[in-house]
């Protein structure tokens, strides 16, 4: 008798910005603002926020939502963001020429943004199927 094989129902999707040429602190000023909220909204709030690092932002959450769309058929409307996060990357050190024969060094912060987006209609759709945890766990 063959065993029946569970499916797993893929809820999030996610985009990856790898070496992002911004301090990992100016990133997280606006990924603070944007944690949790609709994609919609989020789109909009990043459209108007001044700082130069809701564009690189902006792009991996349209990327994120692409992939949803593109790959497991899910509708943007239903999108939030469930995950945001952004870690310090590799440091890019270099000398600056300085008067009298001397060096500077300059250093160029990078970042990694992470950003994973949950369908909410597919956790509604599919409620019945999550494990609840047992009362005698507390």
């Amino acid at each position: 008798m063959k065993k029946k094989k569970k499916t797993k129902r893929y809820t999030e999707v996610s985009a990856l910005g790898p070496y992002i040429s911004m301090s990992a602190h100016k990133v997280r000023r606006v990924i603070d603002q944007i944690r949790g909220r609709s994609y919609e909204e989020t789109l909009m709030i990043l459209k108007f926020m001044p700082y130069g690092a809701c564009y690189p932002i902006f792009k991996l959450i349209s990327s994120a939502a692409a992939n949803g769309s593109h790959n497991m058929n899910f509708e943007k409307k239903h999108l939030i963001i469930s995950k945001a996060e952004v870690n310090e990357g590799p440091t890019v050190k270099k000398w600056k020429p300085r008067a009298k024969g001397r060096g500077y060094p300059i250093k160029r912060y990078t970042c990694r943004i992470t950003i994973v987006l949950r369908d909410i209609s597919l956790n509604e759709k599919y409620k019945k199927y999550i494990r609840k945890p047992s009362a005698l766990m507390d």
